[in-house]
């Protein structure tokens, strides 16, 4: 496989896995809500992204830093505004 296309490949983890975490944190302060998101699948995905992170032994790489560093910080935030439910108010977590 060719050198260029080795590198394309580490780059698209990096820009795609925080593009996904920054949509839904975008969506959480647009919607000013946690309503529906799952606390425990996002500080789950931090995890993972810890785990990789380690796994990979690239800890210097820019790819790995950004793709999996700081998406599991940003996986983090929203875990914890979830779990604070940042945004839902007591009546819409009321079952009627």
């Amino acid at each position: 496989m060719s050198p260029t296309l080795i590198k394309l490949a580490g780059w698209l983890p990096a820009v795609i896995i925080p593009a996904a975490t920054i949509i839904q944190l975008a969506t959480i302060f647009k919607d000013r809500s946690t309503q529906g998101v799952s606390w425990l699948t996002w500080f789950l995905f931090g995890v993972a992204n810890i785990g990789l992170y380690i796994y990979t032994e690239k800890y210097s790489a820019l790819q790995s830093i950004v793709g999996l560093l700081g998406s599991a910080a940003l996986d983090f935030l929203i875990a914890g505004l979830a779990l604070a439910s940042f945004g839902v108010s007591e009546d819409s977590t009321q079952s009627t």
